[in-house]
């Protein structure tokens, strides 16, 4: 079912990790490691484990942006197959809320991406049709999105030849939450004219067109909804649902129990002298009550989830994870941050709910509208394989080959269900550490990143604070070095400018807190410095120290250096993991003869793109004709939609902005 394609094969030590893993998936192991270095092909071995396997794949990262990665990756492998993006689909979200120390309540606030939206529905389509699906998701696969069996219910299956009541069909469309419009065709509508009914499906990009003969289902059609033409004639359709909180057809019945809460909740609160409150939370939740039995839908349904799904109080919502099979696996990447941020959901999330039940704003079942607990997070996952450079105390726990094992520091390996990746395939070593004293540190810093900028390459620095990070910039930028500072505040596009500029040769040396770990690809950087690095905590613990010092990995004069007064515990692992890596590295190097190169990659960010679209956009503004104007439109259209489809957001944000001016263009006539 999986067909990996590449024009490379296994290198290095990614034949045994593969190995590795698929007999230990295949033997039933719950939990095994795949620890890579940086740069070493971790997404390329997860593709050929999972196509050896043949089971539908979770990949879960812990943010959009390496999500988006992955998914881009796999499907170059995979582009035969289902690989589908799962995040969450809101540009902006504000919570509601309640602060009941100021007297506030925040209204719940959102802007739907429509296009993530769409994907979401593609992943969830793509698991109940198909077996060869890898979902590529963040942690909005642990928060509530409606059962798979009422999703399924909601499923409207049309065959050529079928007699169809048009009234009951409307109906059945209705239930299913798409919205009848005559004007504007946008996922999740439909419209009905004479014969034809035209339905924009919730997971596509194309329109369904059903042509009757009287009450005879005499045609099924893809329309291209940018320019009507026919795309395929087909001979049965299924049309899923336009939203993932299906009601079901016991509403009525959940509406019941709702209205029993509400009186009980209302008398608990005038006992407890809340008078205010009780009637607050009768009028609001009255008032939904009324929405739903009008049009079986009301903002904020689902804080009745628990009601309308028929569920146990204190029992786990649907989650994504529920339509997977039972024999899926799990691959978390970058799990020693994805993991806590899992495991750190609930808890926020109950605590801001619980003050909106005790001043009136919900029903106490509304807490039963919650992400998984880490419990019951792992009950469903599946066979679960944890990626990570620098494992965490969690994965190590959950990997061990016998239960009496202890996690000793450094770690022994051995004792674990572990399959280590520790060649690069361009024979780059991790990089040489030394250790040097705080006194006259920024002095000596001063000459090191010199000698860095003589061979035309560049320095990050890590320091501690926001403060620290600023001075040094200053300091530096006083002694005539190029500097920049990269913080929290500095919005993200803007991170992406500083890291081209960087690259490119407008900055040697970039001064940063927190953000110079995971994910940073610089091959021009061959000097890591880390301030302070003997002060005790989040920045300076193990797992941190070896992710900051692989920054300097990809380079083959890659170089770090610690400036501390004294030798911490996680100085000492970090150092020995370190070098541990490049004794291993450098014995293979010389037994297959090989010569490091540092990596060479093209210069640019997305950002590249975005400026040569709008340039190309305005000139084509200036030159173009009224009867020329739709066709642009829709050309533009649809290279937006491409754009989304491959994961390009950015791009597409903006093509949506182009097109959004040309409609309100006075074109050269």
């Amino acid at each position: 079912m999986f067909k990996l394609q590449s024009e490379y094969l296994p290198a290095g030590d990614q034949p045994e990790a593969i190995r590795v893993l698929t007999e230990g998936l295949n033997a039933g192991k719950k939990n095994q490691i795949l620890l890579g270095v940086t740069g070493s092909g971790k997404t390329f071995t997860m593709a050929n484990v999972i196509a050896k396997l043949n089971r539908p794949a979770l990949v879960m990262a812990h943010n959009k942006t390496l999500a988006a990665q992955l998914c881009s990756e796999f499907r170059d492998f995979f582009p035969d197959n289902a690989v589908e993006y799962f995040v969450s689909y809101y540009d902006y979200y504000q919570p509601e809320a309640y602060i009941a120390s100021r007297d506030v309540y925040i209204e719940k606030e959102a802007q739907i991406n429509q296009e993530i939206e769409r994907l979401r529905h593609s992943a969830t389509r793509s698991l109940l049709s198909r077996r060869d699906v890898i979902i590529v998701a963040s942690v909005s696969c642990i928060y509530g999105l409606g059962l798979p069996e009422d999703y399924i219910r909601g499923v409207i299956s049309l065959h050529l030849g079928d007699v169809v009541v048009r009234r009951q069909l409307l109906l059945s469309l209705d239930k299913a939450q798409y919205e009848r419009n005559e004007i504007e065709l946008k996922p999740g509508r439909y419209r009905a004219k004479g014969e034809c009914i035209d339905i924009y499906p919730s997971w596509a990009e194309y329109l369904v067109r059903l042509e009757f003969f009287g009450d005879e289902l005499d045609r099924i059609s893809l329309i291209d909804s940018v320019n009507g033409n026919t795309l395929e004639v087909r001979d049965e359709i299924d049309i899923y649902p336009a939203t993932h909180y299906v009601v079901n057809d016991q509403i009525h019945g959940a509406m019941a129990i709702i209205k029993d809460e509400m009186v009980n909740r209302v008398v608990e609160l005038k006992s407890q002298g809340k008078e205010f409150e009780a009637r607050r939370l009768e009028q609001r939740t009255l008032y939904d009550l009324d929405m739903m039995a009008e049009v079986g839908y009301c903002k904020g349904i689902e804080n009745y989830s628990r009601q309308l799904s028929h569920r146990e109080a204190g029992t786990p919502p649907g989650v994504l994870l529920d339509f997977f099979p039972k024999d899926f696996i799990t691959i978390i990447d970058e799990s020693h941050v994805s993991v806590p941020q899992v495991r750190g959901m609930y808890a926020g999330d109950q605590s801001r709910k619980q003050s909106l039940i005790d001043y009136g704003f919900r029903l106490p079942s509304a807490l039963d509208n919650r992400p998984l607990t880490f419990k019951e997070f792992e009950a469903k996952i599946g066979q679960t394989v944890y990626v990570s450079a620098t494992p965490g105390p969690y994965e190590l726990q959950a990997s061990r080959k016998a239960m009496d094992v202890e996690v000793s520091v450094p770690v022994d390996w051995g004792q674990f269900e572990v399959a280590q990746q520790i060649i690069r395939p361009t024979g780059l070593v991790d990089p040489v550490v030394t250790v040097r004293p705080t006194l006259y540190q920024v002095d000596n810093l001063l000459i090191e990143i010199q000698h860095t900028i003589d061979r035309g390459e560049r320095t990050l620095v890590t320091t501690l604070t926001k403060a620290m990070s600023e001075e040094l910039s200053d300091y530096l930028q006083g002694k005539g070095v190029k500097v920049c500072y990269l913080h929290s505040e500095i919005h993200s596009l803007d991170r992406i400018d500083i890291l081209h500029d960087l690259r490119a040769g407008k900055y040697d040396v970039l001064v940063g807190v927190n953000l110079l770990r995971e994910g940073l690809d610089l091959p021009e950087v061959s000097l890591v410095a880390i301030m302070d690095a003997d002060k005790e905590g989040f920045l300076r613990n193990e797992r941190a120290l070896i992710q900051t010092m692989g920054r300097a990995a990809r380079n083959i004069n890659g170089t770090v250096i610690l400036y501390a007064d004294k030798m911490t515990d996680s100085m000492k692992n970090a150092i020995y993991e370190t070098n541990r890596r490049r004794l291993i590295q450098l014995a293979h190097n010389e037994k297959y003869g090989i010569v490091p190169l540092s990596i060479l990659k093209k210069i640019s960010d997305i950002r590249d793109e975005d400026r040569r679209m709008i340039a190309e956009v305005e000139k084509r503004k200036l030159s173009v004709r009224a009867d020329e104007l739709p066709e642009l439109i829709a050309q533009l259209q649809k290279e937006m939609k491409n754009a989304a489809k491959n994961l390009e957001f950015e791009l597409a944000a903006v093509l949506r902005d182009q097109i959004e001016s040309l409609k309100g263009t006075d074109p050269v006539v």
